[in-house]
């Protein structure tokens, strides 16, 4: 997939924030959204287009647990493990998780639709166990809610 990497959708992109390195998370946000992920071949432009180095883009992509750096199914599943989260079980939901779909942390499955992404914190802990699915936030969860929660994602999506 990196081969086939078509950097000219990120033009539109570089050309707006061009030299301006204030705004490298904006930067990444939308690489991100066009590609799904952040792709070597667009963090070195990024690098070039922005008046940074590659491994301060490298290093910002890296930092946040919003960027991924590897292609990630439909779904991405964001499952926190921060302290109120692992206090209330958020291991439970990933093993139940890597139970039902086979995979771990930073794994996709084979059908392409989930991929599990542990993360240290999502602000969320007044509803902690927490995952967000896409972006959509799921709170005081247990291993059966959560998977009735990916079960019935992948029902709508015709999978099951």
């Amino acid at each position: 997939m990196e081969n086939n990497c078509d950097l000219t959708l990120l033009e539109p992109v570089l050309e707006k924030y061009a030299g301006q390195k204030e705004n490298l998370i904006t930067v990444l946000q939308k690489t991100q959204e066009i590609y799904g992920y952040l792709p070597k071949a667009a963090l070195y432009l990024i690098a070039e287009r922005t008046g940074r180095s590659p491994a301060q883009v490298m290093g910002v992509a890296t930092f946040y647990a919003q960027f991924t750096l590897n292609p990630v199914g439909k779904y991405l599943i964001m499952l926190c493990r921060g302290t109120a989260c692992h206090v209330n079980s958020s291991e439970a939901i990933a093993r139940a998780i890597t139970e039902k779909y086979g995979i771990e942390d930073g794994e996709t499955t084979p059908d392409g639709l989930f991929t599990l992404k542990h993360v240290a914190c999502l602000g969320c802990c007044s509803l902690s166990p927490v995952m967000t699915v896409n972006g959509e936030v799921y709170g005081s969860l247990t291993p059966q809610s959560a998977i009735k929660i990916l079960d019935d994602i992948k029902a709508g999506e015709g999978a099951l």
